[in-house]
C-alpha cells in the first residue's frame, strides 16, 4: 500500500504558508506534498469496482493544488479544514462527469417488450421531475396511449424530441447529444424540450387516471 509523509503540525503549516506567499514555490510544494495522506483519506469515500485508487487520488490531488493556490489564511480556517472541502469537491464533480457520461447508455437499456414485440427502453434519467413525469410511461399496458398522447398534447417540435430520442415510431434512438447535433440546436435546449413534453404526457396521463 501506497504510504504518504506525515501531515504537518500547526506550525509547520504557518510556516510552509508563510514561504509560499513570498513567492516560495518549493513550500508549496510542500505543502501539497505533506497533504497527500488527507487526499487518500477523502478519497476512500469514493472508492468502487469501476474507479481505479490512483485515478481518484490525482483527481482529489487537483483539488488539493487548487486549495493551496487560492488559500487564504485571513479568514481563519487551517489549510486543512479548506483543502478538505476543495479536494471533496474535485470527487464530486467528476461523479457528476460520470453520471452524465452513463446517462445514454442507462436510457437505451432495454427492460422489455411491447405488445408488438418492440423493446422498451429505460428511460427513467437521474432528475427526480423526469423519473416522476416518467412513471406511468414505465408500464407496459400504457405504451399505445402514450403514442396517442404524443400525437395529441405535443407541439411539432417536442413530438419530434421525444420520438427521436427514445425510438419511438420504429426510431432508432439518440441520445441528446446526437439530437442537438441533427436539429441544429444545443444539448441545453434540447433537455428543455424533453423535460417539457415528458410533463405534458405526465399530465395526460393523471387526467385520464382522474376520470
Amino acid at each position: 500500500m501506497k504510504s504518504f509523509p506525515k501531515p504537518l503540525t500547526a506550525e509547520e503549516e504557518k510556516y510552509y504558508l508563510q514561504k509560499m506567499q513570498t513567492g516560495d514555490k518549493e513550500a508549496a510544494d510542500i505543502l501539497i506534498e505533506r497533504n497527500q495522506r488527507l487526499v487518500a483519506h477523502i478519497a476512500k469515500k469514493y472508492y468502487g469496482e469501476n474507479r481505479d485508487h490512483e485515478d481518484l487520488i490525482s483527481i482529489g490531488t487537483i483539488g488539493l493544488i487548487k486549495a493551496v493556490r487560492t488559500y487564504q489564511p485571513e479568514k481563519g480556517n487551517r489549510l486543512v479544514t479548506y483543502a478538505s472541502k476543495c479536494i471533496e469537491n474535485e470527487l464530486l464533480m467528476m461523479l457528476r462527469g460520470e453520471k452524465k457520461r452513463s446517462r445514454d447508455v442507462y436510457l437505451e437499456e432495454p427492460i422489455g417488450t411491447d405488445r408488438e414485440g418492440n423493446n422498451i427502453n429505460l428511460i427513467d434519467v437521474i432528475e427526480t421531475e423526469e423519473m416522476q413525469a416518467l412513471e406511468q410511461l414505465e408500464l407496459v399496458e400504457d405504451i399505445e396511449r402514450m403514442k396517442e398522447y404524443v400525437k395529441q398534447e405535443l407541439t411539432p417540435r417536442e413530438r419530434e424530441v421525444l420520438v427521436r430520442r427514445f425510438g419511438l415510431e420504429e426510431q432508432k434512438p439518440m441520445t441528446q447529444i446526437q439530437l442537438a447535433k441533427k436539429l441544429g440546436i444545443s444539448r441545453s435546449y434540447v433537455s428543455r424540450i424533453e423535460k417539457g413534453a415528458l410533463m405534458k404526457l405526465k399530465k395526460a396521463f393523471d387526467n385520464t387516471y382522474k376520470k
